[in-house]
Order: structure tokens, then sequence, then C-alpha cells
């Protein structure tokens, strides 16, 4: 567990579209690029071992790579490597944070000073969303997964707690990345599952031209 006084005020960050990582969740990562084999080898010797990662707003035409202001950090809670030099990775999300300026080094990865006001519930227990309709909302899943032709565990599913299935669904559903980013940003659990359920109904809307759930 972090606390607010654990959380340093500069963290590499790494851009990768489409990767949400949320707190309290895991997210696996393939670490093979040089840059961020750097990126590891130096936050490994760090007592925090925090990651940010973020999300590279889509343009073209520009030859500095530009950042959503808002990412969420996540630790290594677990590495592994492959026999030719590659990393498996686990960060496991502990808060989000905001940028307020990236940072010109020799490093060969980016780092940034960050905030993290604003976000002291991410270091609390888990959420709940008290107005979340459970069933209906499942209905809803059940005919995205069939119409995008997606497999799951649906007993686990069934079973899991209210912040467990809203952001695990978060990260896994093939969303935009700028879809991806509208649930981070969502302040609190209930208002991320208003925004994934938004995300739903609009590509069954798109894809069979399904009612929206009311």
């Amino acid at each position: 567990m972090f606390s607010s006084a654990d959380l340093p005020e500069t963290i590499p960050v790494f851009p990768l579209p489409g990767a949400l990582l949320l707190p309290r969740a895991r997210l696996p990562l393939h670490i093979f690029e040089p840059r961020y084999l750097a990126m590891l080898e130096d936050v490994l010797k760090t007592s925090h071992r925090l990651i940010g990662m973020v999300q590279p707003i889509q343009s073209s035409g520009e030859e500095q790579q530009k950042l959503h202001d808002i990412g969420c950090a996540g630790r290594v809670s677990a590495f592994s490597e492959t026999e030719d030099g590659r990393y498996m990775i686990t960060l496991s999300g502990v808060s989000r944070y905001r940028i307020t300026r990236e940072l010109t080094c020799f490093s060969p990865y980016v780092r940034a000073d960050v905030c993290w006001d604003g976000f002291e519930r991410d270091l609390g227990t888990s959420e709940h969303d008290d107005a979340f309709d459970r069933d209906t909302f499942m209905d809803t899943l059940g005919r995205y997964f069939h119409e995008l032709k997606l497999a799951t565990d649906w007993e686990n599913l069934k079973e899991a707690d209210d912040e467990l299935l809203i952001n695990s669904l978060s990260m896994l559903c093939p969303f935009q990345p700028e879809d991806k980013q509208a649930l981070l940003e969502a302040p609190t659990l209930s208002d991320r599952r208003k925004t994934l359920v938004t995300l739903i109904e609009f590509a069954l809307r798109g894809g069979a031209n399904e009612e929206v759930m009311q």
C-alpha cells in the first residue's frame, strides 16, 4: 500500500496507445524495446518501482509525440526475463497522476514531473457503485460480446465485485485510445461505469442497430 507521502515527484512514463491501467488493477506488459528495457532496469533500482502509463495523443504530421496530461502509475509487482533478453512484467495500479512537465534529459525514455493531487481516492480501498444495475448491465454486455464475437469466463464476471468487473472491462474491451482515456479520467467508479455503458451502447448501435439500454 502506498500513501501520498510515498509517491515520487518524478517518474518514468510509458506512452502506449490503448493500454489502460487503473488503480488496484493489474496490467501485463511485454518489454522489448531497448529504451524501455533501460527504463525497467532503472525502475527496479528505486524503492517505489513505479512506471507511469499514459496515452499518446493521436495526431499526424508532428515530430514530437504529445501525451495526455493524465495517466496512471503502476508498481512493477512481477517480472520475468526471456532467453532473448525481453521481459514480461506486471504493473499493479497505484494512482492516477497529472503530468506537470516533461523532462529533457539524457535518458532514452520519457521522464516527467507529476502531481498526484485530486486522485487521493485511488490510494484507498476498493470503490463500490451503489447505483449499479448488474443484471441489465450483464445483458447488454452479453449482446456486445456476441456482436464482437468475444469470449469470456461469464461465471467469473458474474462473481466479480463492482470495481473489478468495471475496471477489468474498461481495460480489456477493444475501445479506441481516446475512449480508454475517457474511462481513465472518470472521477469515480460510478462515472466510469456510465462511460463504459455509453461506449458499449455506441458500439451496439453502430453494429447491430440495437436499442439503447435505459
